[in-house]
């Protein structure tokens, strides 16, 4: 499996595109792979307050309930409306179609994250 590049990943399987001050995210497919099926995505509403870091809402798959964690620190300004009605948009196409949350960059520490050839590595670390 091949993570974008242009993307940067943490260890808890969040996926990020950084554009300007605002940041869009979601679970990366190597995430996918573990849950299974995903039946259910619970977001944060726009206007909460994130932090790099801590849970920021769950998803449900056919396999078991997980949190999911936000990558960056900011305020959502955005969720994916789709996913209420067709979470597995999320299975099919993780890093277009089933995007989560787009978040307002309120902090430019991305420490926690990782470059697709740091993730790769990270991957294969787990094995």
């Amino acid at each position: 499996m091949k993570n974008p590049d242009n993307l940067k990943y943490s260890k808890s399987h969040e996926w990020v595109l950084i554009e300007g001050d605002t940041a869009t995210m979601g679970i990366t497919e190597f995430a996918v792979s573990q849950l299974g099926d995903v039946t259910l995505v619970e977001l944060p509403e726009p206007g909460e307050e994130v932090k790099a870091g801590d849970a920021m809402g769950t998803i449900e798959s056919v396999k078991a309930v997980s949190d999911l964690y936000s990558p960056v620190t900011g305020k959502v300004i955005a969720i994916n409306t789709d996913l209420e009605d067709d979470p597995e948009k999320v299975n099919d196409d993780p890093y277009v179609e089933g995007w989560m949350a787009k978040i307002e960059l309120t902090s430019d520490n991305f420490d926690n994250l990782m470059d697709s050839s740091q993730y790769d590595e990270y991957l294969d670390s787990l094995d």
